[in-house]
Parts: structure tokens; C-alpha cells; sequence
């Protein structure tokens, strides 16, 4: 990987995030793979492990700001693998719901430690003022490419265990 430095000092920053998530991807990919799992489908465990009430593969796609083709392929190869299940529409609710599989429930709480790990590791460089700094300059991007793309910003439901 080559370190950049542009005149454009945005242009710079702009490339050293995509570096820097690609990397943290790249190393989460690294990690998963040893328990047999993805980055993505951590996620859909994790949330289903948290989400208060049913999850729909709309809430999914929201949460993880996925077109909702991608997450009902996703949901296809996780059913397939004995990760989730698919609960049809039924009466009194309207939508689909995701649930985990007791492999799922297994393998959920390993995918967790193996991120947790991974966040600590990476993130044990910063102090907690500069990850205080992060966070602000991070929402502060967020703003301006939600704002490019006609996206209002929801505050988050309340989620167990976070």
C-alpha cells in the first residue's frame, strides 16, 4: 500500500480513510475467516443477538446501510448455512422476520469477541480525547455525505448489551 500526500490535503484525507477502512476490513475479513465467518455476517448475527423485537431484512439493510438486494443475498447464504432462519409473514406482522439458528446463537458470541478484539487492537493507539476528536470529525463527514445523498440521519434504536 502506498502513503500518499496530494496537494489537496483533502484529497489526502479522503484516501487515507479509504485506506484505512479498507485495511480495518481486510483485517476483520483475516480474523472471521478462522471461525468460518464474514464481516457481514457477524453483523447480521450481532444485530440479531441486539435488536429490540423482530428484525426484518429492511432493518437489516438500514442498520447496515445496504441495498436490500445485497442483504437478502446475504440472508440467502446465511439461511443456507444454518446461521439464521427466515420467519414468513404471519398474522399481526406485516414483515419477514430474521432469527438465529442455534448455530447461529454459537457462533454469534465468537464473532463478537473476535471484532471486540480487533477494535481494541486497532483502536489502542488512540487516547480516549483523540477518539473523542475522531468521532466528532467522523460525524461530521457522515453529515456532509448523508446531506449529498438526501439522507436524513434517524437516531438509533435502543439496543440490549451496547
Amino acid at each position: 500500500m502506498y502513503d500518499f500526500q496530494f496537494s489537496d490535503a483533502a484529497l489526502t484525507a479522503w484516501v487515507l480513510m479509504y485506506q484505512t477502512w479498507s485495511a480495518m476490513y481486510k483485517a476483520e475479513e483475516r480474523r472471521f475467516a478462522k471461525i468460518g465467518l464474514t464481516p457481514e455476517k457477524v453483523d447480521v448475527l450481532w444485530l440479531c443477538k441486539i435488536h429490540p423485537g423482530p428484525l426484518t431484512p429492511a432493518e437489516i439493510a438500514r442498520v447496515y446501510f445496504r441495498k436490500g438486494q445485497s442483504v437478502a443475498g446475504l440472508l440467502n447464504r446465511m439461511e443456507r448455512e444454518g446461521l439464521v432462519r427466515r420467519v414468513p409473514k404471519r398474522k399481526g406482522r406485516p414483515f419477514t422476520e430474521i432469527q438465529l439458528t442455534p448455530q447461529g446463537k454459537e457462533l454469534c458470541p465468537r464473532g463478537i469477541e473476535a471484532t471486540t478484539a480487533l477494535v481494541a487492537k486497532v483502536m489502542s493507539g488512540l487516547s480516549a480525547e483523540e477518539l473523542k476528536q475522531l468521532q466528532k470529525l467522523l460525524r461530521k463527514l457522515r453529515h456532509s455525505a448523508l446531506e449529498e445523498l438526501n439522507i436524513e440521519l434517524m437516531p438509533a434504536p435502543s439496543y440490549a448489551g451496547t
